[in-house]
């Protein structure tokens, strides 16, 4: 399909490296108050994936089907812990608001969650729960410590996947195109990586969202997506070139953008339906996870159209005149 968009992007080139600036430096300076605030001490809000906790199993005790809960109504339970039950009276009690809650095998399980408890506080969380969904199959209940070791490892290999993964994409690119298109298109997806890092760093300073195994996953789907986008700007880029060769580079990449504009919108807006579909009914434990994914193909468009080839476009000054 022909687009019938002329987009001017050497000449509106200065206003792009300047959202793009204006968004990673908000991102930055939003990793950085939480790696300074005494309650976070990182660039996100780790969440339990990472840090370690106590995790809690509880098997419903129904004859035939389970009645369907509602994770929020169990978690609110647990918050109100807080204020009810001695055990968690103390100033140094865990902080009860990150509980995560999963409901497996059509509510049957209940899988809770959080931070480190005491033996005592474990069985208060026990006994409320069941107090307020029971009953419950008591010798299937089962609390398991998970230490911090295993977290930390987590997020080694979490690190690991996504530098591997860069390497791999800037080889690809290398071969496909040259050191200049490899270069940019890792600079495009650090930028995507780094605005969605922002993004869940706010989120965690004030709304105390964290950060989990899932958020990994979604970084890693982002930079696919990026660089694929990225991958269909620049290969129509080159075939420009060779087409219509007397033009001046700045000129080929103008073209080159507005001809796949069309494609990368359509692209961009049939993979954000799916995801809205999830946000809205895929429920709590989906619920950020599609939202870094929503945030990442925003910005991974946004780079993909306008901050690669700009920055492409000034790579060989011997060419624009």
């Amino acid at each position: 399909m022909k687009s019938n968009f002329n987009i001017q992007l050497y000449k509106n080139r200065k206003n792009v490296w300047f959202v793009s600036f204006s968004l990673c430096l908000i991102s930055i300076i939003g990793m950085l108050i939480c790696l300074r605030s005494t309650s976070i001490k990182a660039p996100l809000n780790l969440g339990l994936d990472y840090t370690g906790g106590t995790q809690i199993t509880l098997e419903r005790s129904c004859s035939d089907e389970c009645i369907t809960l509602n994770t929020s109504d169990i978690s609110n339970k647990i918050i109100a812990l807080k204020e009810q039950d001695k055990n968690f009276s103390s100033l140094k009690s865990p902080n009860l608001k990150r509980s995560q809650i999963l409901l497996l095998d059509n509510s049957k399980l209940i899988s809770i969650r959080l931070p480190f408890l005491s033996a005592a506080q474990s069985e208060s969380v026990v006994q409320e729960v069941n107090k307020s969904f029971g009953p419950f199959n008591n010798e299937n209940t089962s609390v398991e410590i998970i230490g911090p070791s295993l977290g930390k490892q987590l997020l080694k290999s979490s690190l690991i996947s996504l530098l591997f993964a860069f390497l791999g994409i800037a080889l690809y690119i290398n071969f496909r195109y040259d050191r200049r298109y490899s270069f940019l298109a890792l600079f495009a997806l650090l930028h995507d990586i780094l605005i969605v890092c922002g993004v869940f760093a706010w989120l965690g300073y004030f709304f105390n969202v964290e950060v989990d195994s899932l958020f990994a996953v979604s970084l890693l789907t982002i930079a696919g997506y990026s660089v694929n986008n990225t991958v269909v700007v620049f290969d129509r880029i080159r075939e420009k070139s060779l087409i219509e060769s007397k033009l001046s580079f700045k000129y080929q990449i103008d073209k080159a953008v507005s001809a796949t504009l069309t494609r990368t919108i359509y692209t961009s807006f049939t993979t954000l339906l799916p995801l809205i579909c999830i946000l809205v009914w895929g429920g709590s434990s989906l619920y950020w996870f599609a939202f870094a994914l929503v945030t990442g193909v925003i910005a991974g468009s946004w780079s993909s159209i306008a901050l690669a080839p700009s920055l492409l476009s000034i790579t060989s000054r011997k060419e624009l005149d």
